[in-house]
């Protein structure tokens, strides 16, 4: 009982304040400078694959929204899964989850390397990921409402810089401002195809890994104070990724040649930069950060309420799942290890400054879209679908099916692809190890 009073005491969020959290949980690198991995595979049919990407978020997203309005749960996607299949899917889920949770890290203090090297190309990539993973791990110390109230702050932030991109590229596309190159949507078969229908399908891993975040919308859909309101909140958000995803691409692409675009840097850079507006280029490289930073964060915080939930499940060394005793309630054991994590990230950005982003960039969408894939199987077991719900279902299932084995057939993603298996080889390893201990007990008994 004491649970429950406890629960709906830390409940307070009204649905625009998670459909926001979400914005900022979801707009980041991976949108900001993943997709000009996107565009020099795919072209400008990377603006389908974000169609597509879209639809599938929207399909994962609206069955995790409908299994937290039946049953609020803490640890979200990964309960589920342990209560659709039994403790072995509620383990994987977990780490599986965390394991991606941290790549995205890496890959973000790499991004934000990326960006502060604007201003500073002589220093060390590593010396900005060190103060980065150091300054989000201070948010994350102030306890959840500081966390909230500073992505709110991001979000809007964030929201504005895209809304900023599109006035100044419109200005251009009309001829109110004139730069490097003339404005012409490439639609020639050259730029629809430059790599092929193969490098399409692999560029479409990276239009997904721009709306990562859902996920973390349903860890804290708990604290709502109207769970049935959930889905609102998430369709209100996907809504507005989509358009503004969109309206800025195509932007991007009609401002500059294909050729122009380099992965080491923000193809939203490139397009302002072809215009040398006085203090534009530095004032969106700022957002940039704040928008890199602020998606870091959110990762940060999705690994440590993980590792705390998996603990309270006997997934994890119990040690994890302790908090502190004062206000904030912070569990310093589980922040303490997934700063071992930060660390290896950091070593990482050190090691493999130049091919990291791209290679970690697409392991960590891959062990995210698997992720969801367990809350799409998850759903069919705990919830009552129509026949149309089954069909949204297994549609949803096939898209990031087809994004995660596009991935192979491409040189820039094919070692994430490698990177993700071996990931996923040990956590099964574990899980197996698990299941076998556990079944001998059982035995025993």
């Amino acid at each position: 009982m004491s649970d429950k009073v406890a629960r709906s005491k830390s409940r307070g969020m009204k649905w625009w304040q998670l459909s926001l959290l979400g914005a900022a949980c979801t707009i980041g690198t991976g949108y900001f400078l993943g997709a000009g991995i996107g565009i020099q595979m795919g072209g400008t049919s990377i603006i389908f694959m974000f169609m597509l990407a879209a639809f599938g978020t929207y399909l994962v997203f609206d069955v995790l929204a409908r299994m937290t309005e039946a049953d609020p749960e803490q640890g979200s996607f990964q309960t589920y899964a342990a209560k659709a299949f039994g403790r072995w899917a509620g383990f994987s889920s977990g780490w599986v989850y965390w394991c991606s949770e941290l790549l995205i890290m890496g890959s973000q203090l790499t991004a934000l390397s990326f960006f502060t090297r604007y201003w500073y190309p002589g220093v060390p990539m590593w010396v900005f990921a060190s103060a980065y993973a150091l300054l989000g791990l201070g948010v994350i110390l102030l306890g959840t409402r500081v966390f909230e109230r500073a992505e709110h702050i991001f979000a809007i932030i964030k929201v504005s810089a895209i809304v900023m991109f599109v006035i100044i590229a419109g200005a251009a596309l009309f001829g109110f401002i004139t730069g490097t190159f003339p404005p012409k949507l490439p639609t020639s078969k050259e730029a629809l195809l430059p790599k092929g229908l193969l490098g399409v399908w692999s560029s479409f891993i990276y239009a997904f890994y721009a709306f990562g975040g859902i996920e973390i919308m349903g860890l804290m859909a708990a604290r709502l104070k109207r769970p049935e309101e959930a889905p609102k909140a998430g369709n209100m958000m996907i809504l507005l990724l989509t358009i503004i995803y969109i309206a800025s691409l195509a932007l991007v692409l009609a401002l500059v040649p294909l050729d122009a675009l380099q992965g080491k840097e923000s193809p939203f850079q490139t397009a302002l930069n072809a215009y040398q507006l006085p203090f534009i280029p530095h004032v969106f490289n700022a957002i940039l950060i704040i928008a890199g930073f602020s998606t870091m964060v959110a990762s940060l915080f999705a690994v440590t309420t993980i590792l705390v939930t998996l603990a309270q499940d006997r997934n994890a060394p119990a040690i994890f799942a302790k908090r502190s005793s004062g206000k904030h309630k912070i569990p310093f054991p589980a922040v303490g290890f997934t700063t071992g994590g930060i660390t290896a990230a950091v070593l990482m950005a050190l090691l493999l400054p130049e091919e990291l982003y791209a290679y970690i960039t697409t392991a960590a969408g891959i062990m995210l879209l698997l992720n969801w894939l367990f809350i799409l199987l998850s759903s069919g077991r705990l919830l009552r679908l129509s026949a149309w719900g089954k069909i949204k279902r297994y549609t949803g299932m096939l898209l990031i099916l087809t994004a995660i084995t596009g991935t192979v057939f491409h040189s820039t993603s094919r070692p994430g692809f490698w990177i993700c298996l071996v990931f996923i080889v040990i956590i099964g390893l574990i899980t197996v190890g698990m299941s076998f201990t556990s079944n001998n007990r059982k035995g025993a008994v």
